[in-house]
């Protein structure tokens, strides 16, 4: 995935973020490896929802292509702005040169069974560096 970043501008992120929109959950990047996403299914995985997977990689690839030979913008594509979220997807107004299904539901996904992202893209390095608890007061823990 290290290619990605000189020939479309983006990267393991974003494809990881991209295979919300497939309705898989986002795999673990960067780790153990930099720039690298490991991909762990089990022994229990149906060979279809593999075969699903590597249709997406397929896809996402073929984004990555589109972006790198001028026929998507670098910057506004599918790649860059996902996870796409239902309420942006429903949204009145929609600023993207994209179609609403193209971004969010790309493949042949049945609305009605896919993994909805409930965030869009967030700043990871920001999170990483502003830890946040919510967790209620020690004393609370007391009773």
């Amino acid at each position: 995935l290290r290619p990605l970043r000189p020939e479309a501008g983006g990267g393991v992120e974003d494809v990881a973020k991209r295979l919300m929109d497939y309705g898989f959950h986002a795999p673990t990047v960067s780790w153990p490896v930099a720039g690298t996403m490991m991909v762990e299914p089990t022994e229990s995985e149906h060979k279809a929802e593999l075969d699903r997977f590597c249709d997406a990689m397929v896809a996402v690839r073929q984004e990555v292509a589109a972006i790198a030979s001028g026929a998507m913008d670098r910057h506004n594509n599918p790649l860059k702005r996902a996870p796409h979220t239902i309420a942006a997807l429903t949204a009145e107004s929609w600023d993207r040169p994209y179609s609403r299904r193209q971004g969010g539901l790309p493949g042949n996904q049945d609305p009605a069974e896919k993994l909805w992202p409930a965030v869009a893209r967030i700043d990871n390095a920001r999170g990483d560096r502003t830890l946040i608890c919510t967790c209620p007061a020690v004393e609370d823990y007391a009773n």
